[in-house]
């Protein structure tokens, strides 16, 4: 963790200089630059204190790198293709266990010819167009702004019934390490 670092970041952020930190804290200058780099690890009393003269929750000093916010711009999307259909996927962001993906389907395209399983959970907004989902015995047809979600272990298909592309919104959760594509 480089605890350190981030306080030297958000000291830095907010205009905040060492002795500010110092007299709002009581710790001395010395204390706090070996502290930003990560020279000495603080207790969490005083991570505490810190935390308070930055004016960020303690929690935030704690996360690591891949917990904080990750951006992606749509320029910056990955964009890949999948299943027999060729479905063009939009990665929009992840965490370990959540990933988002924007799914455009062609007329007619659907995830697969028959329905398929996998770890996790998934919700489903349908963004563009008309869309048929089954899941076992469960079927249902819905359009732009509707939305739906399932425990993917049970098999399902997604399917386009418009005549022009469908967009849908699909967030995955899995309790594993890497959330997995919707067509895996």
């Amino acid at each position: 963790m480089n605890i350190g670092s981030t306080i030297r970041t958000i000291r830095k952020h907010k205009n905040i200089t060492i002795a500010q930190i110092c007299e709002e804290t009581g710790l001395s200058q010395g204390f706090i630059s070996q502290v930003e780099t990560n020279k000495t690890s603080p207790s969490i009393a005083t991570l505490e204190s810190i935390a308070r003269s930055l004016k960020v929750p303690l929690a935030y000093l704690l996360l690591r790198q891949e917990e904080r916010m990750n951006i992606v711009r749509k320029e910056e999307r990955k964009v890949t293709s999948s299943g027999a259909e060729k479905l063009k996927l939009e990665h929009l962001s992840s965490t370990k266990n959540v990933r988002m993906t924007l799914v455009e389907f062609p007329p007619g395209a659907s995830t697969g010819q028959v329905p398929h399983a996998h770890a996790g959970e998934e919700v489903h907004v349908v963004v563009k167009g008309r869309i048929y989902a089954e899941q076992g015995e469960d079927v249902a047809e819905f359009k732009e702004g509707d939305s739906f979600s399932w425990n993917a272990c049970t098999p399902h298909l997604v399917k386009n019934i418009s005549e022009e592309p469908a967009l849908v919104l699909i967030a995955i959760y899995t309790d594993s390490d890497q959330a997995q594509d919707f067509l895996s």
